[in-house]
């Protein structure tokens, strides 16, 4: 943990980059939210509401968001990291339309879970240019 602490330290980021801190209180909101919410869309689909295309994409993001941190962290690689976490933004748009016409509160309870991957997308495409 130490050795990846340091590796991230010494990347290049831009000083609007949040502070390392912030991550955990942020997140643990973020999950609460994904749980509630996501779990309602499980449970819609295992009740038959709602069909497998509908699910599809809350499954692929929590399969891109899972993924980041091993990806990030462990392989220390920015590029597939990029590439991940603009899957993660791609897969949440296209769960936040899925689910409206079915359960809007759904969408709308994803605005700070998209509104936090957006701004996480622009840091980390920073961090990939500055670190290329």
């Amino acid at each position: 943990m130490n050795e990846t602490y340091t590796w991230y330290s010494k990347l290049i980021k831009p000083s609007w980059a949040p502070p390392s801190w912030v991550f955990g209180p942020a997140w643990t909101f973020l999950y609460t939210l994904i749980a509630i919410s996501f779990g309602r869309v499980f449970w819609l689909a295992w009740q038959g509401k709602i069909g497998f295309i509908i699910v599809l994409p809350f499954i692929l993001n929590l399969v891109f968001n899972f993924a980041f941190s091993p990806i990030q962290f462990t392989l220390q690689n920015n590029f597939l990291a990029a590439i991940d976490i603009l899957l993660v933004l791609g897969t949440l748009i296209w769960a936040m339309i899925a689910i409206y016409p079915y359960a809007s509160w759904i969408t709308y309870m994803q605005i700070p879970y998209v509104l936090w991957v957006t701004f996480a997308t622009t840091v980390q495409l920073t961090v990939t240019y500055l670190n290329r």
